[in-house]
């Protein structure tokens, strides 16, 4: 299986996007089993969402969110990589207080 990039920008702070996407993961990890470990300010996460497999590592910079993971294959490349597109960048919001962020996820 081939590789497949993401690119999310944001305009918080890198530790305010690191909260927030704390709180995603937290999502994953509780609704679909998904586990993450952090190192610096990256992450590699590992499961299945909806039914994809999510093998993938990113990290958090000023200004954006880059990573990369497993290719799902072509039928299932757009709808896998723009469920993660839009998570990330809801959470990343800036309108968003941390508190809607939660409540967005439930």
């Amino acid at each position: 299986m081939g590789t497949m990039k993401f690119d999310v920008p944001h305009s918080l702070s890198k530790d305010e996007a690191r909260q927030r996407v704390e709180q995603l993961l937290k999502y994953w990890k509780d609704k679909y089993g998904v586990q993450s470990n952090w190192s610096g300010d990256g992450a590699k996460v590992n499961g299945k969402v909806l039914g994809i497999s999510l093998d993938a590592n990113f990290t958090i910079t000023d200004g954006t969110i880059q990573g990369e993971g497993t290719d799902p294959g072509m039928l299932l490349r757009g709808k896998a990589k723009s469920y993660i597109q839009d998570k990330f960048s809801t959470v990343l919001d800036p309108k968003k207080s941390l508190d809607d962020v939660n409540k967005g996820l439930a």
